[in-house]
């Protein structure tokens, strides 16, 4: 059997999770089980992201210990997969797991080995929002625009650096071997481009006496790891490195789904580590955008956090999971707002795809004594753009599809002509409908195809939001 593995990020447990991170985690959902379905051993990786200044900070402010309050948050995010309708097999990982900081510290020495590690004192800028490091070039009004709420931080100490500046021509040679590495390729021409300017080493270690939340230097008692050292190296501690060599062999590569705002730190930093300890690229990098809500960023000192949860309370699990997959934009920025999402779940739930299995199925039922062919394929368009990982795309052909069956009742009209053989091919093709919504809405898929197997009508799948 084939082997598929695929990861989102790690999100950081310093906040709830928050409907972009949904947006992330479905998409991948979406991605594996179309895999399972086209006959692959899937392993499906996502977890939390624990260490770090941000967190220290967080917990702190709420008189916790880091340990505690990361405890606290991390069952929240573990709660997605019921919140969300995930995969059942979904594996997940924390960085403060024993086994993964172990990890870490042997990933450590053996680029320390290969030369890549050394100490040094500096002075910079420093983004505890992004938990990276900040050059001029990158700053809108002396802030980060990521985070310009947040002070930047000044950081003088003596820190280890990795020697990413020794990585641009091999990284240029990875990306030249493998044009489609990233998706979109709009942000690996953004890397190319930093690669042009030079790349300069980064920090992976923070003075233990000042920010103690982290996995231990190896070797060295007063440094802690950099958060992002730390935590990339999840996806290979995750499908076991280096302990279990046949479960590594058999899953790595990866393909990871990250936000435009981790694309340096996934497609540069990441695979230069990699390279650094030896260990083959990933596989591809999907990059998706923000959500922002009526034109501004979503941040909780703005009241404008829109929660997956409060979507879900209001129209539903598998309408959120359309959403995300159809509605919101998947490589570029998505605006959002409580009357878009109306609009959108009555125009193409509620009175399409509802309207639609009503429709047909109350047609079979009233006419059909046969039960007709049910199709269980997925079209070659949909899969081609599920295999490229265009998940809108794949979302847009479908609901063209339901459109389409849709046009033919109103010219066929066959609650006028009863033609049994007419119903019973809508009947089929609504069949195809419900297997390819499988990874997409597989509460809906199931309701649609356990409908044609008794032959009853749905009267309510997405009832209307009048209101």
């Amino acid at each position: 059997m084939k082997s598929f593995y695929i990861t989102t990020t790690l999100p950081y447990v310093n906040a709830e999770p928050h409907i972009g991170f949904a947006m992330e985690i479905i998409h991948t959902d979406i991605i594996a089980r179309y895999k399972k379905i086209q006959g692959f051993d899937v392993f499906f990786n996502t977890g939390t992201d624990e260490h770090g200044l941000k967190i220290y900070q967080a917990a702190l402010a709420e008189n916790k210990t880091p340990q505690a309050y990361t405890d606290e948050l991390a069952e929240r995010f573990k709660n997605l997969k019921t919140l969300l309708g995930l995969s059942e097999d979904l594996h997940f990982i924390r960085t403060t797991d024993a086994r993964h900081k172990k990890v870490a510290q042997k990933f450590w020495k053996l680029c320390e080995k290969a030369g890549d590690i050394y100490k040094k004192e500096y002075s910079i800028r420093y983004c505890v929002g992004c938990e990276l490091e900040k050059t001029d070039s990158e700053l809108v009004d002396s802030r980060c625009p990521i985070h310009p709420n947040r002070e930047l931080e000044i950081i003088e100490e003596e820190n280890y650096f990795f020697r990413l500046s020794k990585y641009g021509s091999k990284l240029l040679e990875l990306y030249d071997k493998n044009p489609n590495f990233v998706v979109p390729d709009s942000r690996l021409n953004e890397m190319r481009a930093l690669i042009d300017r030079g790349l300069e080493d980064f920090s992976i270690s923070r003075l233990k006496e000042k920010m103690p939340w982290g996995v231990d230097v190896p070797g060295d008692d007063k440094h802690v790891m950099y958060v992002w050292f730390d935590a990339l190296v999840n996806y290979i501690s995750t499908i076991g490195w280096s302990d279990d060599v046949d479960k590594f062999n058999k899953y790595w590569p990866v393909v990871q789904f990250a936000g435009k705002d981790q694309v340096r730190q996934q497609v540069v930093m990441w695979q230069a580590m990699l390279m650094s300890a030896g260990l083959p690229p990933s596989q591809q990098i999907v990059i998706h955008g923000f959500i922002n809500y009526e034109g501004q960023k979503m941040s909780k000192s703005l009241g404008n956090v829109v929660s997956p949860q409060e979507v879900i309370e209001e129209y539903g699990l598998d309408a959120l999971r359309y959403f995300v997959s159809r509605e919101f934009n998947q490589f570029e920025d998505t605006d959002i707002s409580r009357e878009k999402l109306k609009t959108a779940y009555n125009a193409n739930l509620a009175n399409g795809l509802g309207n639609l299995v009503s429709r047909i199925m109350r047609l079979a039922e009233d006419n059909l004594d046969f039960f007709p062919v049910v199709d269980t394929h997925i079209p070659s368009d949909v899969s081609d753009a599920l295999d490229k990982f265009c998940i809108q795309a794949a979302a847009n052909i479908i609901w063209d599809m339901i459109g389409e069956i849709d046009f033919e009742i109103q010219n066929k009209k066959p609650w006028e002509t009863k033609d049994k053989k007419v119903i019973a091919d809508l009947v089929t093709r609504l069949s195809q409908i419900g297997f390819i919504l499988k990874p997409f809405m597989p509460e809906t898929a199931e309701k649609i195809l356990t409908a044609i197997k008794n032959n009853k009508t749905i009267d309510s799948l997405f009832p209307r939001k009048d209101a």
